[in-house]
């Protein structure tokens, strides 16, 4: 599958319905998803390989991997009308991926490859909620591919060091978020993020 095919699939994909402030559902868009897939399917990273997108929203990681022969998929979420978007959209297009509700405290399933598109932490009340999602990472995989503010880079340097893991990879992108709740003060802003691929062990 080319890459601009890829982009236009994922673009078909729900939004959530009802997003959640606290939970930072900004949805990664679809010319970015398919990018890290791309280059992760390249990687070895995906064919005959346990897929798990944590914090899967509406299952742009899991519904992407799908199109790359996995072994097995698996979409985790929090919040249950997200999980139902993708499990409805998944049926109608007859893609084999199972969806959990779950906090990612509460996920222990072992798999080959993580992605993921963690909270930043923008909210007081959100602060450093990426830690978790590395940190559950550590436990259950091999390989993390994780989108994070380019700003805090640094600190995961060191956090992920510190773990006993190393960063092979990165990439930036321009991470467009529209206006979408109350308190967004413009229509479009451009944040700048960066992709990083984890090797956990």
């Amino acid at each position: 599958m080319k890459k601009k095919h890829l982009e236009m699939l994922l673009q078909k994909i729900p939004k959530p319905n009802n997003p959640n402030p606290r939970l930072e559902q900004y949805m990664t868009p679809a010319s970015i998803a398919s990018d890290i897939l791309y280059n992760a399917y390249h990687l070895g990273d995906i064919s005959d390989k346990i897929i798990i997108d944590l914090g899967c929203g509406t299952g742009i990681f899991s519904i992407g991997a799908s199109m790359f022969d996995a072994k097995k998929i698996i979409g985790i979420d929090v919040d249950k009308d997200c999980i139902k978007i993708a499990q409805k959209y998944s049926k109608q297009n007859n893609l084999n991926i199972e969806y959990k509700i779950l906090d990612v405290t509460d996920v222990f399933t072992k798999c080959n490859t993580i992605f993921m598109n963690p909270p930043f932490g923008a909210q007081k009340s959100n602060k450093n909620a990426d830690r978790k999602f590395i940190e559950k990472g550590f436990e259950i995989t091999e390989i993390i591919y994780s989108i994070h503010l380019t700003q805090t880079i640094p600190f995961l340097e060191k956090m992920i060091s510190s773990l006993g893991g190393t960063i092979t990879y990165k990439k930036q992108y321009y991470f467009p978020i529209k206006w979408q709740f109350d308190f967004h003060k413009k229509e479009l802003i451009d944040y700048d993020v960066t992709l990083i691929r984890i090797k956990t062990k």
